[in-house]
């Protein structure tokens, strides 16, 4: 927690308990059903906390906007990003039913209103939102071709990136945005980490 108030001190009362009710229960959840790995769970705020919220720092999100985390896994960035922007609406969807359930019962725990998540590939979607974030789950190319018509006009899709990404921006030409997440949180883990925004017109 104290790596999320170095960068974050304006937190409100639930957003810290909610915050800090995730370790302990991603733990718990973890001993059942494998959403982070084993060695990384003792890094669980810096390593997937403080990552997801690289977006927040790099992102204007409008209030009332839609939000959808593709590919969520055990809900990252998606339940971050929830807690520290109460003003927008979050669905996490992930093909994986035991990884969504552990998102699930994370949002129901802590008491999240603006989220909802569901077993569902994104293939299958058919609702469209305002921004769409996810974590290094496919290719950016790949991503972009199956979220594409889940995006409102002039929306966007924010990824967590890491490493050389000169190929996979290539499509993307004069249409990408990409940030370092250095710029905002100093921590040694987070170099050549990146959030890349992409504008699908």
């Amino acid at each position: 927690m104290d790596e999320l108030l170095k960068y974050f001190p304006d937190l409100t009362t639930v957003q810290r308990q909610q915050f800090n009710a995730l370790e302990p229960l991603y733990r718990e959840w973890n001993d059942k059903i494998n959403v982070i790995s084993r060695r990384d769970i003792g890094s669980l705020y810096e390593h997937h906390v403080l990552h997801s919220l690289a977006i927040a720092k790099a992102v204007e999100f409008t209030d009332g906007c839609r939000v959808l985390d593709f590919g969520t896994g055990g809900g990252f960035p998606g339940i971050p990003l929830a807690i520290m922007l109460p003003q927008c609406s979050f669905k996490l969807i992930d093909a994986t039913g035991k990884k969504i359930r552990v998102a699930s019962e994370v949002v129901k725990s802590i008491g999240l209103q603006n989220v909802t998540a569901e077993h569902i590939r994104g293939e299958e979607l058919k609702e469209q939102f305002d921004i769409i974030v996810s974590r290094a789950v496919m290719p950016l190319a790949k991503l972009a071709s199956i979220v594409r018509k889940n995006l409102q006009k002039g929306g966007r899709i924010v990824c967590l990136k890491g490493g050389d990404l000169k190929e996979e921006l290539r499509p993307f030409d004069g249409k990408v945005v990409v940030t370092p997440v250095d710029r905002y949180f100093k921590e040694e883990w987070f170099k050549e980490k990146f959030i890349v925004e992409i504008s699908i017109s």
